[in-house]
């Protein structure tokens, strides 16, 4: 809260967070656009908060009954009735027929005073809201007191002390038909409802808040079932948080591309690629991957419905459904021209903000040149990269490519990105074969490789390069040449096989030779040890008989 203004929240998602507290206590703001715009169910969700908070409010209503309040507040949820019954909201209907006054003459609005503080004392009030303000002052003719009049009701509105919403018709070449309640009112919204290209977009900007400061931008809104809602969009900036974390693509040889495995938590990943190439498959991997984690996955598709997404991945082994079943999982799908590109990007952070995921997949961001310029195609995706990076969220963005040029995208995306994946698909040979090229990869060492890429039942391959005669090869080129190469491998290793037998056969014939000559050797060798050995008893004998001899001569000569 600002120093010296004292300010009340509106309970308003957003608005809040612009204006940096909520309307200024105790004074009033003016909210101001043209028909349809909005300003009633600002001022009816503005009075229903302020309710539920403990500070009880009086609607005043100039034009509509206080039933049809009632029944228009319910869309947005509000029950309004049972605030009556429990007197913390009183309705008061003041009709004012111009016609009648007229006969009268001039008049001021002391009954109007009196009314309003029976009011206010009735509940205990500390919020008002007039609606619309063009009724109340319709009668008066002379300019004059009519500007007296709306200074008093404004000086009166201050001096009680509420904090006071008054709605008013948007004038010719002024905000309100009477152009001077923005210059007595502390803080003026204007709501605009604008149509460009047959696409409605409404939108909020703060002209002036008194004593405080405030965003200045215009953001777009949303009136729906859960209420009134401002996306601050262009508050959004580059402070956000830096994760060392990998995570997983839920494709191997996809991880194993990367030095580490995995792409960075939060990084925001592109997919470009002519149709067919296979962006939206690898997106689901990466879903598929995150909600397997445990964690949760958002998909916004402009081209496909949830159904249709859930039957097309069971075609490469994805069982997206039980993701969706266990509520880990949510597919939004609208057509990119049903909103304005400011109302997509407010409608995706408030269900984003709402589910809140873990990763987000835009699936493809190439239909959003069809609803705008590609410069305010750029700006709104580029909020959208900055809120989920600010709020730590992985983004997978693909983008359809009308040519395979590398390096280029119709958004005009790819410097945003911290990853660039570009999905090709190749003619060769007759037929059409895909391939992956991993462009960049920030902070991370990758390979530089055109891997094929090929999507089965079982899932997605990134089969290794094969590099042949005149450069790499994909599709039946490919398998024609693994086929080649399996039968020179084949016919190399049979004549491998032959000769190893042949020198095998010769090696048993050479040991064969040499184990008969050894024999011979032994045979020979054994026969001359026993010439040797006979030759050596012969000696012994000889000797012997000499010796018998000699003795016998002695014995005779005795």
């Amino acid at each position: 809260m600002t120093a010296g203004i004292e300010k009340a929240l509106t309970g308003i998602e957003g608005f809040d967070d612009i204006t940096m507290g909520g309307l200024p206590r105790g004074r009033p703001t003016l909210v101001c656009g043209s028909a349809g715009c909005g300003k009633t169910l600002f001022a009816s969700t503005f009075l229903v908060n302020g309710a539920r908070a403990g500070e009880p409010g009086v609607f005043v209503t100039f034009e509509e009954r206080p039933s049809d309040i009632v029944d228009n507040v319910a869309s947005l949820g509000f029950e309004l009735d049972s605030l009556v019954e429990e007197e913390l909201i009183a309705i008061e209907h003041i009709a004012i027929d111009p016609s009648e006054l007229a006969e009268v003459g001039d008049y001021d609005l002391e009954g109007l005073f009196m009314r309003l503080e029976l009011a206010v004392e009735e509940v205990g009030a500390k919020r008002i809201v007039l609606d619309t303000i063009e009724s109340l002052f319709s009668a008066f003719q002379n300019p004059a007191i009519l500007r007296a009049e709306i200074r008093r009701l404004f000086d009166w509105l201050k001096d009680k002390g509420l904090t006071a919403v008054i709605t008013g018709e948007r004038g010719d070449g002024a905000l309100t038909r009477q152009g001077l309640e923005e210059y007595v009112s502390d803080c003026v919204i204007l709501l605009d409802h604008r149509v460009h290209n047959q696409i409605s977009t409404r939108r909020m900007r703060i002209v002036k808040y008194r004593g405080t400061p405030h965003g200045t931008n215009e953001y777009p809104f949303l009136i729906g079932e859960d209420g009134f809602s401002v996306l601050p969009v262009s508050s959004l900036g580059l402070e956000h948080q830096v994760y060392d974390e990998r995570l997983s693509s839920g494709i191997a040889d996809l991880d194993a591309m990367l030095t580490g495995g995995g792409f960075h938590r939060a990084s925001s990943i592109l997919f470009s690629g002519v149709a067919g190439a296979g962006k939206s498959s690898v997106a689901m991997c990466f879903v598929d991957a995150a909600c397997a984690r445990g964690e949760r996955a958002m998909v916004f598709s402009f081209e496909e419905s949830a159904d249709q997404i859930v039957r097309n991945m069971r075609s490469i082994g994805l069982d997206v459904a039980k993701w969706i079943d266990e509520g880990r999982l949510r597919c939004i799908s609208a057509r990119p021209t049903f909103y304005s590109l400011e109302m997509h990007l407010a409608i995706m952070v408030r269900e984003i903000s709402r589910f809140r995921p873990s990763l987000v997949v835009l699936d493809p961001i190439s239909a959003f040149l069809d609803s705008g310029e590609q410069l305010e195609v750029q700006a709104m995706l580029l909020r959208m990269v900055d809120y989920l990076k600010s709020n730590g969220i992985t983004g997978i963005f693909t983008n359809l490519a009308h040519d395979q040029t590398v390096g280029k995208t119709d958004a005009g995306l790819s410097s945003l990105m911290d990853a660039w994946l570009l999905l090709l698909n190749r003619e060769v040979n007759g037929e059409f074969n895909r391939e992956l090229y991993l462009l960049k990869a920030r902070g991370m060492a990758h390979s530089n490789q055109v891997r094929e890429f090929v999507m089965t039942e079982n899932g997605i391959r990134l089969l290794e390069p094969y590099l042949g005669a005149h450069g790499a090869l994909t599709g039946s080129a490919r398998r024609l040449a693994e086929a080649q190469d399996r039968r020179q491998e084949t016919s190399r290793r049979a004549e491998v096989m032959a000769l190893q037998d042949k020198v095998t056969q010769r090696r048993r014939r050479a040991e064969l030779e040499i184990a008969t000559l050894q024999a011979e050797v032994a045979a020979e060798e054994a026969e001359l040890h026993r010439l040797l050995k006979a030759e050596e008893d012969y000696r012994n004998q000889a000797a012997a008989d000499l010796a018998e001899l000699a003795a016998g001569r002695n014995a005779s000569g005795g």
